[in-house]
């Protein structure tokens, strides 16, 4: 090796290991590997001066960079970047993610929504079920449930942000207040802080008032489903019942009660009437005769709660109840049940003007019930609500009132019910006694008239049995008297039949005899004529004939036999006896 090649090698050496060290250092002291879920925030150590109130860094700025490194192989100067590796933002399924904005423009006065995402705040979009990779430095990502509603329920929105909508209007786009379309079963991806969704149930709904004991509202049950939403539907009715269970302490000066207060109400009024006050869809069972102490041991000693029938849905209770003086000055307790509906379309009004379930039975519903039935009950004597003509036309105007008023309101009344009425003793005494000696009297008349009705029977059932017997001895008679008659028409129509046949055999007889008559002369006139006509052939034959013998050997000849023949043997010269050996006679032929 020269003294070139030596230098060369000295040189190059060093440049491999510095390239080498370079290598190590890249790999080992550069190289960012993100795994799969993870992302890398790096913090850029050079580079411009953020802008006044921004915390994420673009490119080329220093502080922690806005966008994070996603999973694979990255590489960075660890003089220049520090970095550090952290879980990607999950939303799991039935749930949403609300972002709040650390980084960006102020917001606006008066707004808590970020219009955009170049702006601080909530983000008016949430982020759906997935993975996201969003700086936890600059993004704050709250993981909240989604709104799933279940059949028989709807959704009624309200726009949190946004410029007020008029009175009394529905919120329209960029407005705040309850928007006029419903959010119909099934599930929604809804920012809460954007949006409220009240879940409030549609169709048949009852309020049942039972005396002192106050009254309750009881809801259709929800129905059941067999499918992975159910704890997601369970939390969001749970999330409506919170709200009511607010509404309820807020307004206890309306003699609203609790709903624990209000299922013992229903459980104690369940026991007292015999079973549930509720059913899918609504029933009510007829309550009879007295409550008396039978609902107040009841409410004593309230039943457990598996014993409420699983379809009873108790919204909540009041201690308001129905009593008012009759027109004689009597006081009227009634227990009663008015079956009301929402309908779909009216509800997002019915919501805006007087709000969630409570509120309506609260503030129009039981007022109107009150109202009307105190107004309607105090034309009527408290005997009319003993008897059951008064108070079923006392019933029929309150619930024609109910469903006019209240259909105004867009609530929609079914029924009313008055099931039992509760009047003073000292009038449902007497009546009851005059009542009770008025069926009796009514009922000795009664026995009276079936007595009379008994002996008029026997005596029917006895002319009965005589009419019968008459009847058995005519039809002996007629029976008798139809089969004589039938023997002598059969003998009379036995004695002409034989008198036809006779008739008939003489006209067959004259008729035979003309035949055989009339066949003798045709036979003997018949042989007549042919005999005649041979004769006269025969004359005319003979008279052929000059010399009769000729006839008479003609005739011979005619007669012969015709297999006789005739030989004519010529005698010559000589004898007889020597002629007759050369003629001897042929024989006939054989047949």
């Amino acid at each position: 090796m020269n003294n070139s090649g030596k230098l060369a090698f000295a040189l190059a050496a060093p440049a491999a290991v510095l390239a080498l060290a370079l290598a190590a250092f890249v790999w080992f002291g550069c190289r960012i590997s993100v795994g799969p879920g993870e992302m890398a925030i790096v913090t850029s150590k050079t580079g411009d001066a953020l802008p006044p109130g921004a915390i994420l860094a673009e490119p080329g700025q220093k502080g922690v960079q806005r966008v994070p490194l996603a999973e694979g192989r990255h590489f960075r100067n660890p003089i220049t970047h520090d970095w550090r590796i952290v879980p990607v933002t999950t939303i799991p399924a039935g749930s949403v993610g609300v972002v709040t904005s650390k980084n960006g423009r102020e917001l606006a006065p008066g707004e808590i929504l970020a219009p955009d995402r170049d702006s601080k705040g909530v983000w008016k979009d949430v982020l759906g079920p997935g993975t996201y990779r969003l700086n936890p430095e600059g993004y704050d990502v709250k993981v909240m449930s989604a709104i799933n509603i279940p059949i028989g329920y709807v959704g009624v929105v309200t726009s949190q942000a946004g410029r007020p909508a008029g009175e009394g209007l529905f919120a329209g786009p960029g407005e705040k207040g309850v928007m006029e379309k419903v959010l119909q079963p099934g599930l929604y991806y809804v920012n809460p802080r954007a949006y409220q969704v009240d879940v409030v149930e549609i169709g048949m709904n009852q309020v049942s008032i039972v005396g002192k004991s106050g009254t309750v509202v009881l809801t259709k049950a929800q129905s059941q489903s067999a499918n992975g939403l159910d704890e997601l539907q369970r939390m969001t009715l749970q999330k409506q019942v919170q709200k009511r269970a607010e509404y309820v302490t807020q307004n206890a000066d309306l003699g609203i009660v609790g709903e624990d207060s209000a299922r013992t109400f229903a459980q104690n009024l369940s026991s007292a009437v015999g079973g549930s006050l509720a059913r899918a869809p609504i029933k009510m069972r007829a309550m009879a005769g007295s409550r008396s102490p039978r609902l107040e041991e009841a409410a004593a000693a309230p039943l457990p709660p598996q014993q409420l029938p699983a379809n009873d849905s108790v919204a909540f209770g009041m201690n308001q109840f129905v009593q008012f003086p009759s027109s004689d000055g009597f006081s009227i307790m009634l227990d009663m049940t008015v079956e009301f509906e929402l309908l779909p379309e009216k509800i997002s009004r019915i919501f805006m003007l007087y709000g969630d379930l409570p509120a309506v039975v609260s503030k129009i519903i039981m007022p109107q019930i009150l109202s009307i039935s105190r107004m309607k009950g105090s034309d009527y004597k408290a005997r009319d609500f003993i008897d059951g003509e008064g108070r079923q036309k006392f019933q029929e105007e309150m619930t024609a009132e109910l469903v006019r008023v209240l259909g105004e309101k867009s609530i929609l009344v079914r029924n009313a019910i008055v099931r039992h009425v509760e009047v003073p003793e000292e009038i449902l005494a007497p009546i009851q006694s005059a009542a009770v000696a008025k069926e009796q009297d009514l009922t000795n008349k009664t026995q009276q008239e079936t007595e009379k009705r008994r002996a008029d029977l026997n005596t029917a059932l006895a002319t009965v049995d005589q009419v019968k017997r008459e009847v058995e001895q005519e039809t002996v008679k007629l029976v008798a008297t139809v089969a004589a008659e039938m023997k002598k028409d059969v003998a009379e129509i036995d004695a002409g039949t034989k008198l036809k046949a006779a008739e008939i055999d003489l006209a067959c007889a004259k008729i035979q005899a003309q035949i055989v008559e009339t066949r003798g002369a045709a036979e003997v006139q018949a042989r007549f004529v042919v005999e005649n006509e041979e004769a006269l052939g025969l004359k005319r034959r003979a008279s052929a004939f000059k010399d009769p013998s000729l006839w008479a050997d003609l005739t011979f000849a005619d007669r012969l036999n015709p297999d006789v023949t005739i030989r004519v043997i010529h005698a010559g010269e000589g004898t007889l006896w020597t002629d007759l050996k050369g003629a001897a006679l042929a024989l006939p032929p054989q047949k």
